[in-house]
């Protein structure tokens, strides 16, 4: 099998995630910075095999597209366009900023280490994917 990879796209910065070949464990990988993203992910894929990619949908809480949603849509065009091969789907990120600081509070981490964004965006990455991989059992 190969890995599923999520991604939690943001303005500046980016969250990863990745599953481990079996697709059992979602963990989470890195923080990038969004710019470097597209080429970042080029570089993944061509190195570990990943059966797809499930990208963050930006939405308000009544359903509404978020301000972020265009520059998500902008990405997923490009990647659908230049690696077909991994396909590349939306998955709902409502809730999962403030499910990565509950979770970094239930963990213990001092406030310091809970005012690192760049942590913040890689749970949510993995709170995706968590939660991706529970939708589809």
């Amino acid at each position: 099998m190969a890995r599923i990879l999520s991604i939690d796209y943001g303005r500046k910065r980016t969250g990863l995630a990745v599953t481990d070949p079996l697709q059992i464990i979602a963990g989470g990988l890195a923080t990038v910075s969004t710019s470097e993203l597209f080429d970042w992910l080029k570089a993944y894929v061509e190195r570990e095999q990943v059966e797809r990619i499930v990208i963050g949908e930006p939405r308000q809480m009544d359903g509404s597209p978020s301000e972020n949603l265009a520059r998500v849509q902008q990405f997923v065009n490009r990647w659908r366009q230049a690696v077909p091969i991994v396909p590349i789907e939306f998955y709902d990120e409502r809730f999962t900023s403030v499910l990565a600081h509950q979770a970094m509070l239930d963990g213990g981490l001092k406030k310091k280490a809970r005012q690192n964004k760049a942590l913040v965006d890689e749970i949510s990455a993995t709170i995706i994917l968590e939660d991706y991989m529970r939708s589809r059992r």
